[in-house]
């Protein structure tokens, strides 16, 4: 069958190849430490899956407006008017299926052929493919591991050029734990602003923050409104993933384009999963703060047993549940690189990690730690007696 040739550079996406392997082998008995996913542990909380199940009893099982629950929405913009002083409003927020649904719609609603977006890297295997399947091409800006990947403006700014259109900031970043700090975050605004050049903020992570505290772009959506965009999401702060509930803010013309490509993509989210978002943005605060206490301390044991590792290099994650260390030194025959090694591991330690070579950095692998202690420290012995052997 002829394919379109836009469709010819796309893949099946890293991490989920890793949990579709996972996944074979514990149905054949295997004990798998997942270390792939990013999907949160805990359960999705209790506010909102009440609010869920009574909106399906009352029967809010109907097409709701494209750009989602009116309430939602507005709670939506509330929230970021309350925390950081922007200036949207209900009208300027569109609820998406996940961050990904915001993200790709973004992406089509933006970028065409000849337009450049900068994307820090390492980043998420998704935003690369988007940008290509908009049209656009990625032009990627290497952040340091040296510094702890942290989100640099000078590379960022560096990689600008006349067809740069956007530039998609991840922070808290996937898979580096990468942040970007206040001065930083202000001066690619600042730039980006002057040359015409898009900021999209995927602020996914914006709960994981484990140093300091987080510096959201919305805090410069007021002075810079034709600039800064704001991507966010249910599924990681409130362990919603299968609800597919996120979110995206920014100026009104574009929220409306992106309404009008989700009104023939999707028609709307999923009324009472919407529900449920908007009973966990009012009432799962202490559920949240519980969670984020707990991958402060699994954060904690992942570095310390990375530590133990010779050869293995690791800065502390500032953000996100992930580490992302240097394991190259162990790189060798049968595990050239850190897909042969993920490969590996999964065959021989029967640990799954995601090849850093999936986000452009080689030289590493990702490591979940939205998993239980338990399961952490098992997979992390059996990970340091394979690569030894």
């Amino acid at each position: 069958m002829k394919l379109a040739q836009r469709t010819s550079t796309i893949g099946e996406s890293a991490t989920l190849k890793v949990a579709r392997r996972a996944n074979e082998l514990s149905r054949q008995g295997v004990d798998i430490a997942d270390f792939g996913a990013g999907e949160p542990d805990f359960p999705s909380p209790r506010v909102a899956v009440e609010a869920a199940r009574r909106a399906l009893a009352d029967g809010f099982t109907k097409y709701t407006p494209a750009a989602g629950m009116p309430e939602l929405r507005q709670a939506l913009a509330e929230s970021y008017q309350k925390r950081h002083a922007s200036p949207w409003q209900a009208e300027d927020v569109v609820v998406t299926v996940g961050a990904k649904g915001a993200l790709f719609e973004l992406a089509l609603a933006l970028f065409e052929q000849g337009d450049e977006v900068v994307i820090p890297s390492p980043c998420w295997v998704s935003f690369p493919q988007q940008v290509r399947l908009a049209g656009g091409t990625p032009v990627l800006a290497t952040m340091d591991p040296g510094d702890g990947f942290r989100l640099r403006a000078d590379p960022i700014l560096a990689a600008l050029g006349p067809a740069t259109r956007a530039v998609i900031l991840n922070s808290p970043a996937n898979p580096t734990g990468g942040v970007v700090g206040a001065a930083d975050l202000e001066e690619i605004v600042e730039v980006c602003a002057a040359r015409g050049v898009l900021v999209i903020a995927d602020e996914t992570y914006e709960r994981f923050v484990y140093e300091g505290r987080h510096h959201s772009a919305a805090t410069l959506a007021a002075h810079f409104p034709e600039t800064v965009l704001i991507v966010g999401s249910f599924s990681k702060t409130y362990s919603m993933t299968g609800w597919r509930v996120g979110f995206t803010l920014g100026p009104r013309p574009l929220m409306r384009t992106v309404t009008n490509i989700q009104g023939h993509a999707t028609s709307n989210a999923t009324s009472f999963a919407m529900a449920g978002a908007l009973a966990a943005l009012r009432g799962a605060e202490d559920e949240v703060e519980a969670m984020i206490a707990e991958y402060r301390e699994r954060r904690k044991l992942v570095v310390a047993a990375l530590g133990r590792m010779p050869g293995v290099s690791c800065a502390p994650p500032a953000g996100a549940f992930y580490a992302f260390p240097d394991v190259s030194s162990y790189f060798g025959e049968g595990r050239a690189g850190s897909a042969e090694l993920a490969e590996y591991l999964l065959e021989e330690a029967r640990v799954a990690v995601v090849p850093g070579s999936a986000f452009g950095a080689d030289r590493h692998v990702r490591i979940s730690f939205a998993c239980g202690r338990q399961t952490l420290e098992a997979g992390l012995e059996r990970m340091a007696a394979a690569l030894m052997k």
